[in-house]
C-alpha cells in the first residue's frame, strides 16, 4: 500500500525514495522526445533540490513554500543550474555528473532549474520567448528565499546557452544583488546586437564569469561579464568534428563543450592559467604573457575558483581571456614561455614541436600556427602548450621544420634557449649552443639559466 501510495495514477513504475523524506520519491528531470519537440511544448518550471545528503536524488521543490523542505538549508549558498534550448527533448548528459561534482566541492544547494517542457521546440525563436517567463519565475523563488533568510550574495546562477541569458535576465530583476553569474557559451542568435536589457551584461550580479566555446555558430562573440574567457580562441574545440559528415556532433561539439570545460575546473585536479589579450592570434604569437597586473595571485585560473580574482577584475577595463586546451580530460595544458636567439647570418623562419620529459613521462607542444621568424641578435619569444604538466624537467627535445621541403638542409643555429614556466613559480631552465638540423629531432638535458644561478 505505501509504495501505491507513492504513484501517481499515469505512472506504473517503482520509485526510488528519497534518504530522510519517506513521503517524497526522487525526482529526475524531465525526459522528452523529437515527437514533443516537433509538436512543440508549452513551458512548465520545475526545480529540483539535491544536497549533500542526497546527491543523486531530486526533491521537486514548491515555488512558494519552502518550509516544508528542510533539505534546503538556507543558510547554505545555493548553486542554480540553468539548462539551454533542448531541440530532442533528452535531458543534458552532463548534468548528474555536474551536480554531484559541486556538492563534492561545497556543502551546498544545488536547485536544477528543469524547463524541458518549453525548451523542447523545434522552432527556436519560441523558445527565446520563454526565457523571459523562466526568468520571472526563478526570481519570484529567490524572493521566497530570501524571506526564508537566504542571502542574494550567496546565490550563484550556472547557465548554459540560453540559461546563460536567463541567468542576466534573474540578476537584472533583482537589482544586481546576486554573488555570481556563470555563462557557459550564452547563446548568439536573436541576442547578439540586443541591448543590455534583453541579454545577459556584466551589470547582471557581483560578479559575471563568461566561457565563449562556439563564437563562429551557436555562441555569443563579444565579452559580456567581468571576465570572459576565449576557449581556443572560442572557436573550433580540439576534437570536435570539423564537417558535416558528423551532423549531430558538429553542431553541438563546440557548445557542449563550455559545459565539459567548466565542470573540468570544479576539483581542481587540473587547471588553466588564462592570458589577457586583445586577439587570438596575437596570444598564439606569444605576446600576451605578462600577468603583472595582477600582482602575486598571477593570471586568472579558468573556471569555478576565477572569484578568487573578483576583486582586481572588477577593477580593469580588459575582460578577453584566451586559453587553449587538449581535446579530452583533463583538458588542461601546462604553458611555458620560450625565448630563442639564434646566430645564423640571414633570418630564417619554420616552426618548431618541443618535448619535455621527467625520464618516464613526456609532454608535447606543437607549434605550427604559423611559421616563427628568427633573426640574429634579436630574442625571439614563443607561448609553447604542453599536453601535460611534468613536473620535474629532465630532458627536452627539440625539432625544427625549416617550411622550405622534407629534404632540405637548412640548420638553426641557437645561442641560447630559455623555458620558463607561465604557471608555476619554477625559475627557468636553459641550453647554449645547440645546431639544430632540418626535422631531425636533437636532445639535451637543461641547466638552470645562467643569469638566475644563486
Amino acid at each position: 500500500m505505501f509504495l501505491w501510495s507513492c504513484l501517481t495514477p499515469f505512472l506504473l513504475i517503482t520509485v526510488q525514495l528519497c534518504k530522510g523524506s519517506p513521503d517524497q520519491r526522487c525526482e529526475e528531470f524531465t525526459d522528452l522526445d523529437i515527437t514533443h519537440a516537433i509538436i512543440g511544448t508549452s513551458l512548465r518550471i520545475r526545480l529540483l533540490l539535491y544536497t549533500r545528503d542526497n546527491d543523486d536524488c531530486g526533491v521537486l521543490l514548491s515555488h512558494t513554500k519552502l518550509a516544508e523542505y528542510p533539505e534546503f538549508k538556507m543558510s547554505n549558498p545555493t548553486t542554480f543550474i540553468i539548462h539551454g534550448y533542448r531541440p530532442t527533448g533528452s535531458p543534458p548528459i552532463w548534468l548528474s555528473n555536474f551536480t554531484k561534482l559541486l556538492l563534492a566541492k561545497q556543502d551546498m544547494n544545488v536547485v536544477v532549474v528543469d524547463w524541458n517542457y518549453g525548451a523542447a521546440n523545434l522552432n527556436y525563436f519560441k523558445v527565446v520567448e520563454k526565457t523571459y517567463k523562466v526568468a520571472d519565475n526563478l526570481t519570484a523563488f529567490i524572493k521566497v528565499m530570501q524571506e526564508h533568510g537566504t542571502s542574494l550574495s550567496a546565490i550563484h546562477m550556472i547557465g548554459v546557452s540560453l540559461g546563460a541569458h536567463i541567468s542576466g535576465f534573474v540578476g537584472a530583476n533583482l537589482n544586481s544583488s546576486i554573488g555570481r553569474i556563470t555563462a557557459l557559451d550564452p547563446a548568439g542568435p536573436t541576442f547578439t546586437g540586443k541591448p543590455l536589457e534583453m541579454r545577459l551584461d556584466s551589470t547582471d550580479a557581483q560578479f559575471v564569469d563568461v566561457l565563449h566555446t562556439d563564437i563562429d555558430f551557436l555562441g555569443f562573440r563579444a565579452p559580456l561579464g567581468h571576465i570572459d574567457f576565449y576557449a581556443n580562441g572560442g572557436t573550433d574545440q580540439p576534437g570536435c568534428p570539423k564537417t558535416v559528415l558528423s551532423p549531430g556532433s558538429y553542431f553541438k561539439c563546440d557548445h557542449q563543450r563550455s559545459v565539459l570545460l567548466f565542470m573540468d575546473t570544479i576539483n581542481e585536479t587540473c587547471t588553466s592559467q588564462a592570458f589577457p589579450c586583445s586577439s587570438y592570434e596575437d596570444f598564439l604569437d606569444g605576446r600576451c604573457m605578462s600577468c603583472d597586473r595582477f600582482g602575486a595571485a598571477g593570471c586568472p585560473i579558468f573556471g569555478y575558483n576565477v572569484i578568487r580574482w573578483k576583486d582586481v577584475l572588477n577593477q580593469l577595463n580588459q575582460t578577453k581571456f584566451y586559453f587553449n586546451t587538449n581535446a579530452d580530460s583533463p583538458f588542461c595544458l601546462t604553458n611555458y614561455r620560450v625565448d630563442v636567439m639564434i646566430w645564423n647570418q640571414k633570418p630564417q623562419k619554420g616552426y618548431m614541436d618541443i618535448k619535455i620529459s621527467d625520464g618516464t613521462n613526456e609532454a608535447v607542444a606543437i607549434i605550427e600556427h604559423k611559421a616563427t621568424q628568427f633573426m640574429k641578435d634579436t630574442e625571439i619569444t614563443i607561448l609553447a602548450m604542453f599536453d601535460r604538466n611534468i613536473e620535474s624537467v629532465k630532458n627536452v627535445s627539440l625539432k625544427y621544420y625549416s617550411g622550405v621541403g622534407y629534404h632540405s638542409k637548412r640548420k638553426l643555429r641557437i645561442l641560447r634557449i630559455r623555458f620558463t614556466p607561465l604557471d608555476h613559480k619554477k625559475k627557468p631552465l636553459c641550453r647554449y649552443d645547440i645546431l639544430l638540423v632540418n626535422k631531425k629531432e636533437f636532445t639535451f638535458r637543461p641547466i638552470p639559466c645562467e643569469e638566475t644561478r644563486s
